[in-house]
């Protein structure tokens, strides 16, 4: 199917018969329905995606992309013919995953700006992304497998995130007052960094994740991950060993 510029309907009216006919809490697959999109897509492409619905794009997706996102799937990954070095290029807007509470976002390119904002649950994989990531996040994992821009982690009170910073240049473009960094050591965080990353993959046919991940005992060193301060006592595994956390002065 081709995109059009109101998008946002393929995810709520499919998501309301969804919910109707099986609950919100449903046990579906979580590709129950997948609908498959080509071109690109216009504003809030799978708002308030429900369990067991999956949208597929071949192409690209204007901003707020998953906004409420409730349990289905977003991929968006560049037309298999694109010349273009999709870790180098924006392929999602601004303002991605906006008040999102569950599902998965698996895009094979750049988000903009707000990405992630007041997300509360859901889990995605993007390859870049603009100023103010993961703001007011509470909740979620965010992996992000390429620049960030200024004021990462503003307000963000929960959730995990996991920079790939082979450059070592991800601290200083992050809001430090209230987070957490340090190197992704402990075998609980590794085994979700390393699951998602081979989603992100399966999913999108990455190049980037193909790379980092053929490379792995190599470049799993390169990952930072953040948690707010104020998370910390309640992990269900610990950040790292006690002394390699680098608490924000």
């Amino acid at each position: 199917m081709r995109c059009k510029t109101r998008t946002a309907r393929v995810g709520t009216r499919t998501s309301s018969h969804i919910v109707k006919n099986f609950g919100m809490r449903n046990t579906l697959q979580p590709d129950h329905l997948t609908v498959k999109l080509q071109g690109s897509a216009g504003q809030s492409l799978g708002a308030f995606a429900a369990p067991g619905l999956k949208l597929e794009v071949s192409g690209d997706a204007n901003d707020y992309v998953g906004k409420g996102l409730s349990g289905g799937t977003i991929v968006v990954r560049p037309p298999m013919s694109s010349p273009v070095v999709a870790a180098e290029n924006t392929i999602i807007g601004n303002t991605v995953l906006y008040g999102a509470t569950d599902g998965y976002l698996f895009a094979a390119g750049r988000a903009g700006e707000r990405f992630g904002v007041r997300n509360s649950g859901a889990k995605v994989v993007i390859e870049g992304c603009g100023s103010n990531g993961c703001e007011y996040m509470t909740g979620g994992v965010a992996v992000i497998l390429g620049d960030i821009g200024a004021n990462f982690g503003a307000g963000m009170t929960g959730g995990m995130a996991y920079l790939y910073d082979p450059e070592g240049k991800a601290p200083a473009m992050m809001n430090m007052e209230t987070l957490v960094t340090c190197p992704v050591t402990v075998d609980h965080w590794m085994n979700q960094l390393e699951t998602l990353l081979e989603r992100h993959l399966e999913e999108t046919g990455s190049r980037k994740a193909a790379d980092i991940l053929q490379h792995w005992d190599l470049e799993q060193h390169h990952f930072l991950q953040i948690c707010p301060k104020e998370m910390l006592v309640h992990l269900p595994a610990p950040l790292s060993i006690e002394e390699t956390a680098i608490p924000a002065e």
